[in-house]
């Protein structure tokens, strides 16, 4: 018998297409379904789907089915809301970062003459494509944003950022009680010297080196930052005057311990620094940062290459 436009049509589309009956046995299964499953209509149809594809997420699927036969409407899902339900191959390149195929499903009702839904019929839209391309374009987006904190020299987080950070803690304090942050901030010593008698792009490689040398001996929630020029900021969440006091001792020495190495020129450098806690009367973010500051002042006042606390707060570190 020839078969019919419609026939034609649900077999040759390049979109899966199947019929379940209230059992949720498989009725109609199209070519798509067939190639993509490895399963042929002959040994699919009349046979449970869940018995054929133990691997579909049952509950859910039955709950969805189920709405479709009692609500006699249409139900959606997209891949955004749940990836796949069947495990199918796709060809795209794994550089996309996909495993399966993402998937699009229609449930549509089938009602008879008596407007009674005896079927439902699935329709599965492969959306590999709008996958990886949403995801290509996130990643994107998230390395933008990313970038846009970062300061282009040293690649550590830059004022902006860094500003926000102590605005987050500043709002976490308030709304948690939480223990109060510290601030270190961290000047090189006799830098424009360095620029002088070396050339500005060995004081980049230092500013460069500087960053690496302090990264290795930070926790994981601290944030380290360039301020501008060759003054650098750290914010030490949950860190008291002593804590803050003993982590910026460490920077100092790290800093100082080995020359830094540009060409042939061996370059020594040191650093003054300043710590501050954000503690009652301070409020704002300026405030903290002052305070720091203050105390970097007194650092270099006091000969340089040494760390000091904000002198209202010193007695605190005893």
């Amino acid at each position: 018998m020839t078969e019919s436009p419609a026939d034609f049509i649900v077999s040759e589309i390049n979109a899966g297409i199947f019929m379940l009956d209230r059992q949720y046995r498989v009725l109609l299964w199209n070519r798509f379904m067939a190639q993509h499953s490895d399963l042929d209509a002959e040994t699919v149809i009349g046979r449970n789907l869940f018995e054929l594809f133990p691997d579909l997420p049952q509950k859910w699927l039955v709950k969805k089915i189920d709405s479709v036969f009692v609500l006699k409407n249409f139900a959606f899902t997209s891949w955004e809301q749940r990836p796949y339900l069947f495990r199918f191959r796709h060809n795209r390149p794994i550089t996309g970062g996909i495993d399966y195929m993402r998937q699009n499903f229609t449930f549509m009702p089938m009602r008879n003459a008596q407007g009674e839904v005896e079927a439902v019929v699935v329709t599965l839209l492969d959306a590999t494509d709008s996958a990886i391309y949403q995801t290509m374009m996130q990643a994107a987006m998230r390395k933008l944003e990313e970038s846009s904190n970062r300061d282009g020299l040293t690649g550590v987080f830059n004022r902006r950022y860094i500003d926000t950070r102590i605005f987050d803690e500043i709002q976490r304090i308030g709304r948690y009680q939480a223990a109060p942050f510290s601030v270190v901030l961290l000047d090189l010593d006799h830098f424009k010297r360095i620029n002088d008698t070396y050339g500005h792009l060995a004081g980049d490689e230092v500013l460069r080196e500087v960053a690496r040398r302090v990264l290795p001996g930070l926790r994981e929630p601290d944030v380290f930052g360039r301020y501008g020029g060759e003054e650098f900021i750290l914010i030490l969440p949950q860190t008291d005057l002593e804590g803050a006091r003993s982590a910026a001792e460490r920077i100092r020495f790290a800093i100082g311990a080995e020359a830094i190495v540009c060409g042939e020129q061996h370059i020594q450098v040191t650093a003054s620094l300043g710590v501050a806690s954000f503690l009652p009367p301070f409020s704002s973010a300026a405030e903290v940062t002052q305070a720091a500051d203050e105390a970097l002042y007194q650092s270099k006042h006091n000969g340089r290459n040494r760390v000091s606390v904000y002198p209202a707060q010193q007695s605190q570190t005893g």
